[in-house]
């Protein structure tokens, strides 16, 4: 019997050839499978279709898995291991990841500079002309860090729990390692010194590039290790770039706020505004920063992974086979799907519209309640349950309570706010109709603006302004107060509150796009 087996994977038509008794998550995690619960057997998010070969059925497939899906093939990966040739039907998501491409005023420096968001989803990488300040080149990746957990409270359970902190720095550090020689073979000709390169990220994904044990981030109070600024060597991290430069991982604000919201006062200029101004980042978890050239006061709030598809019964990332928009036409929901293909799933700014379409309609009440009492369809197979609207109510409930708290810390109002920047992905694509449907964003939609991928503009901007010469952000860091939520007495009241949906509604639902 031989050592290696085959394994085929359609519709890609790529055969792989590996040992006998690898684990299929360490196979397919690269071609497009992705393991929202770290392949703990929790959810069905890695599910694959057997078409020829044996892949027994686990106690898992049977728990996750109905009795006719496990009939027609079906397997969670993250359970399989190959050991005989396997034909396998999968899905290439290929996911809409966001660079910037924004202009911007600095002062020239000589070489080259790299930025880097590194992102609990995806890394993205930008070469730059520190003299022009013209982007040489782009690369762009899904966070391998992910196969061990879509969210970053799985990436610290996978390290603290499971030892995994070691696996987790040494994937992320060879993973940019590799963008930037990407990078520099992109730029093309002779390379010139890269002068210095500048990473942000929330604080998980700091402390597990820095080394920092995030243990402490995983109970009550969460207060980070070591939030601060962290510079190392090229060649100390295992990267060969000409001029060996100086690696800067730029200090969190404070518990989950990290440097990515660092990086987006300086791409927002907030922190120099005269008028009140907010700044949003929605993901598992929810920044907000309220304030202005006086002074900032930030907040991270749990408000779960529901924004970006996880823990949503059919629930997946905005990539091909995503619904990414509901409308509400002639009485019923109308569905857009990514790909033009099949719906397989439904995104973050999908389930919003839906939800928001669904309120419209009378089909789900204020306080989020099914009006069948048992699921919405939305377009085949894909529908959404009682549960998944409550996922939508919790983060959207975190949302706006952490903002009512800072702006009452502040001494301020809804009314006083004067601008709202949207930073990321689902903040450029959410529809904000639907958004304010859901009461997730109350504001008039002329002070809400799409503010593009903040962190990397953030990140490119100190290429150009290191604090050993004339670094902004830590005037940033000087006027930034962190607030913990939890020790706030109205939290959990306001919380509630904030989980109802609005009752009265809007009309025009529904044209959101993709949501990361």
């Amino acid at each position: 019997m031989s050592d290696f087996v085959h394994i085929e994977l359609l519709p890609l038509g790529k055969v792989l050839r590996v040992k006998r008794g690898t684990s299929l998550q360490d196979v397919l995690f690269a071609h497009g499978v992705e393991f929202p619960c770290g392949g703990r057997g929790r959810c069905k998010g890695c599910k694959i279709k057997v078409l020829a070969g044996a892949l027994p059925t686990t106690d898992e497939d049977k728990q996750k898995l109905t009795g006719t899906e496990l009939a027609e093939g079906w397997r969670l990966a993250c359970r399989g291991m190959a050991e005989n040739d396997l034909r396998i039907e999968l899905a290439q998501w290929e996911a809409a990841i966001l660079t910037d491409e924004s202009v911007f005023t600095f002062t020239p420096r000589e070489g080259w500079g790299v930025a880097v968001d590194v992102g609990t989803t995806t890394i993205v990488a930008q070469l730059v002309d520190l003299q022009t300040g013209h982007v040489l080149a782009v690369r762009a990746a899904l966070n391998a860090q992910a196969k061990h957990g879509a969210d970053i409270m799985s990436r610290v359970e996978f390290s603290v729990a499971r030892q995994g902190q070691p696996a987790l720095q040494k994937l992320v550090r060879k993973q940019i390692g590799g963008l930037m020689k990407e990078l520099l073979a992109a730029a093309g000709g002779a390379a010139r010194e890269i002068e210095n390169v500048v990473l942000v990220g929330n604080t998980v994904m700091h402390h597990l590039f820095c080394g920092i044990s995030v243990e402490p981030l995983s109970h009550y109070p969460f207060e980070p290790a070591s939030p601060g600024l962290q510079v190392f060597g090229a060649a100390e991290l295992g990267w060969s770039l000409p001029g060996n430069p100086a690696v800067r991982f730029l200090p969190c604000l404070g518990s989950f706020v990290g440097s990515d919201i660092l990086a987006g006062l300086l791409a927002t200029k907030l922190h120099e505004s005269e008028k009140l101004a907010v700044l949003i980042d929605l993901g598992t978890n929810g920044e907000i920063v309220v304030g202005n050239r006086e002074r900032l006061l930030c907040a991270a709030t749990a408000a779960g992974p529901a924004f970006e598809g996880a823990r949503i019964s059919m629930g997946m990332r905005a990539a091909t086979g995503a619904i990414s928009e509901v409308r509400v036409r002639d009485g019923r929901l109308q569905c857009h799907v990514l790909g033009n293909v099949a719906p397989r799933g439904i995104c973050g700014s999908g389930l919003v519209d839906a939800v928001a379409g669904g309120l419209e309609l009378g089909w789900i009440s204020a306080r989020g309640r099914l009006a069948n009492g048992d699921s919405l369809a939305l377009a085949g197979p894909v529908t959404l349950n009682q549960w998944d609207v409550r996922e939508l109510q919790l983060a959207k409930g975190a949302i706006a309570a952490g903002l009512r708290i800072l702006l009452g810390q502040w001494g301020a109002a809804k009314d006083d706010v004067a601008q709202v920047f949207m930073a990321g992905a689902f903040g450029n694509y959410i529809n904000q109709t639907s958004a304010r449907r859901i009461g997730l964003l109350d504001f008039a939609a002329e002070k809400v603006r799409p503010a593009g991928n903040t962190a990397l503009l953030g990140a490119k901007l100190a290429l150009f302004s290191l604090p050993e010469h004339d670094g902004a952000y830590p005037q940033i860091l000087g006027k930034v107060k962190h607030v913990s939520l939890n020790e706030d007495a109205r939290f959990q009241e306001t919380f509630v509150e904030e989980m109802v949906f609005p009752e009265n509604g809007v009309h025009g639902v529904g044209a959101g796009k993709a949501g990361d």
